[in-house]
């Protein structure tokens, strides 16, 4: 049979987020738990690229940084 993409149309983009963990992070010079997570992002190329989307990131990954800015 045929195999549909992951993106249903219209959708043009999905952004996916794991679950948090403690993982190990250098903070001044020391490695400490810090509380972070994955966030993934599929587009379809078609309609963006993957500048758009790693700007995207960068922007989700602000706002995660400072919640009480949103």
């Amino acid at each position: 049979g045929r195999v549909g993409g992951v993106l249903p149309p219209p959708q043009v983009a999905i952004l996916g987020f794991g679950r948090v963990a403690e993982r190990p992070s250098v903070v001044d010079g020391r490695i400490v738990a810090r509380p972070q997570v994955t966030v993934s992002l599929a587009a379809d190329h078609r309609a963006s690229d993957g500048h758009a989307g790693s700007l995207f990131l960068a922007a989700v990954d602000r706002h995660l940084q400072e919640p009480e800015a949103l």
